[in-house]
C-alpha cells in the first residue's frame, strides 16, 4: 500500500549558537504531513514556526533528529540531489516573498517556466488561480506597483503554479483581510481534498482554523497537537 505520509520529522532539535549565547529554537519535535490533509502550526511570534518549516522543507537542516521527504531521508542525501528533491516536490510560500523586482508579474510565471520545464499548471488553470487570488488584472505590473496584499498574493499563485505535490507556507494571510483570508483558506483546502497535495502552514491567523485537518501548536519550541 502507497505512503501517504509526505514529510516525516522525528526527534528534531534545532540549536543557534554556541556556550553561553546557545539557543534552543526546537525541541524533540514530532510531525507527520499526509497527502490529501492541511495542516496548520499556530504559535505566538518567535516560537519556532519558521524554523520549523525551513526544516521540514530542507532549507535548514537540524541539530539533531530525522526529516524525511517523501522517504527520502534529508540529511542523507547530496546537497545537489536534496535540492532536487525541493525544486520538484516543494512549493514555498515564505514571509519574504521574493519576487523578481524587474519582471512583471506575467514573467515571474515565465521565469519559474525556464526553471522548472513542463511540469506546471495550463495556461487557463493559471488564469483561474489569479482570478481566485483577485490579481488578474495586475499581469503587467511591477512588484514596487504592488501593495503588500497584492504582492502576498502573487506569491501564493507563483508557489501554486508548478503544481507541486508538497505546499509550505509561512504566514500566507499576514498582509490580507478577511475576504481574502476566505479565498487562500479555501483555495489551500481544496488543493489538498481535490488536487491530493499535503498543505503545511505555520500562522498566528486564527481565522484559518476552520479551513484545517489537523492543528499543532509551538510554544517555546515544543509542540503539540491542539485540541
Amino acid at each position: 500500500m502507497e505512503n501517504k505520509n509526505t514529510i516525516e520529522m522525528h526527534h528534531i532539535d534545532k540549536t543557534f549558537g554556541h556556550d553561553t549565547s546557545k539557543i534552543q529554537v526546537l525541541k524533540d519535535i514530532e510531525f507527520t504531513a499526509q497527502r490529501g490533509e492541511m495542516s496548520l502550526v499556530i504559535g505566538p511570534s518567535g516560537s519556532g514556526k519558521s524554523t520549523f518549516l525551513t526544516i521540514a522543507g530542507g532549507l535548514q537542516t537540524p541539530t539533531a533528529g530525522d526529516v524525511r521527504v517523501e522517504d527520502t531521508p534529508l540529511t542523507a542525501i547530496p546537497v545537489k540531489q536534496r535540492d532536487a528533491l525541493r525544486l520538484n516536490k516543494i512549493g514555498f510560500i515564505l514571509q519574504a516573498y521574493n519576487l523578481v523586482p524587474f519582471l512583471t508579474v506575467r514573467e515571474q510565471f515565465r521565469f519559474v517556466d525556464r526553471i522548472k520545464g513542463a511540469t506546471h499548471m495550463t495556461e487557463d488553470e493559471l488564469m483561474t488561480l489569479l482570478a481566485d487570488l483577485g490579481i488578474q488584472d495586475l499581469i503587467t505590473k511591477y512588484p514596487n506597483e504592488l501593495s503588500g496584499g497584492q504582492t502576498q498574493r502573487v506569491a501564493i499563485a507563483r508557489a501554486l503554479y508548478p503544481n507541486p505535490e508538497i505546499v509550505l507556507a509561512d504566514e500566507p494571510t499576514a498582509a490580507l483581510d478577511s475576504e481574502r483570508v476566505t479565498v487562500v483558506g479555501q483555495l489551500l483546502h481544496d488543493l489538498a481534498k481535490k488536487h491530493n497535495k499535503s498543505i503545511i502552514v505555520v500562522t498566528h491567523d486564527m481565522r484559518l482554523k476552520q479551513y484545517a485537518d489537523h492543528i499543532y501548536e509551538i510554544l517555546d519550541g515544543s509542540m503539540r497537537q491542539a485540541s
